[in-house]
């Protein structure tokens, strides 16, 4: 009887893989329910000209790609801008601002990993924008010292200033690359809420690297330039390549695009075209997460080895 009931035992690996289901099922049941199923219904959506039927209920006539069509034939965002124009100002702010984000971040936690005296209060102050949220903290700053009205008008703090001048003029640099520059350091409260959750991970990861490897640089007369460079860097490029993701996909939340998509749907009752360009929009995001990680990928790889 002993050796009936072993033999009916299910193999190591089948239990393994049936635990590792039951743990994941929560995820592939939220993923179907919020994620595949509105996303199969506005691929469908964006085919159709959606509107209220008689007894109520939403009624479907099938247009094929015309909404895609009228999305960037004409000027339909709201702000009379074509949309192709816009999709390049945002991919081209989105290019920009990352490389920005992610080094302003590591190196407020190259500052915040650093042994001296009120580290612990300089982390507070730091993360306390992260917190408690920017807006709260600009309105603290403006009950209390009238500081937060200015915060407001920071785009005219640099717009006419000598530096801006200097650097168009003289420098000859382009416009376009210049003024998102240029915003985030008028800004640098919004510079710092975005860049708060990678600090935090640039952190964890700083302080997960064994002081044994900088003990051996320091032994082999390594410049702490040097160490920085050998071990520091190698040490967290996979977690650079994790920030350089959430980073794009942080930015593409907070652009234009999604709200344009917002006010078509919810707005103006345009519900098709504000799927098509849901579509457009996951396609664009897609496009930029592959050629990143293609290229992080690489990056990642040569430093593993």
């Amino acid at each position: 009887m002993k050796g009936s009931s072993s033999s009916k035992k299910l193999p190591y690996r089948t239990r393994k893989k049936i635990n590792g289901l039951i743990f994941a099922s929560p995820f592939i049941i939220g993923f179907i329910a919020f994620f595949l199923m509105p996303l199969v219904n506005t691929i469908f959506y964006s085919f159709n000209k959606i509107g209220v039927g008689e007894t109520g209920g939403m009624t479907f006539e099938w247009v094929g790609i015309q909404n895609y069509i009228d999305l960037f034939a004409t000027e339909v965002t709201t702000n009379s801008q074509p949309m192709a124009r816009l999709f390049t100002e945002e991919n081209t702010n989105m290019l920009i601002s990352v490389p920005l984000i992610v080094i302003f971040s590591l190196f407020m936690a190259l500052l915040a990993n650093q042994k001296f005296k009120g580290r612990a209060l300089v982390r507070l102050i730091f993360f306390l924008p992260i917190i408690l949220g920017i807006d709260v903290v600009v309105e603290m700053l403006t009950m209390t010292t009238g500081a937060g009205e200015s915060l407001d008008t920071g785009s005219s703090l640099l717009s006419g200033s000598y530096i801006t001048v200097f650097l168009m003029r003289v420098l000859n640099v382009p416009r376009r690359i210049l003024f998102p520059i240029m915003n985030y350091v008028e800004n640098i409260f919004e510079l710092i809420s975005q860049a708060g959750v990678q600090t935090l991970v640039y952190l964890t990861a700083l302080q997960s690297i064994s002081p044994s490897l900088y003990e051996v640089a320091k032994m082999e007369g390594a410049t702490a330039y040097e160490t920085f460079w050998k071990v520091t860097i190698p040490s967290i490029i996979h977690i650079t390549l994790f920030v350089v993701i959430y980073t794009v996909v942080d930015l593409f939340l907070r652009s234009a695009i999604a709200e344009e998509a917002y006010s078509f749907a919810f707005t103006q009752n345009k519900i098709g075209i504000g799927s098509a360009l849901s579509v457009v929009y996951i396609l664009n995001v897609l496009a930029v997460l592959g050629i990143v990680m293609l290229l992080m990928g690489k990056v990642v790889k040569k430093n593993a080895k």
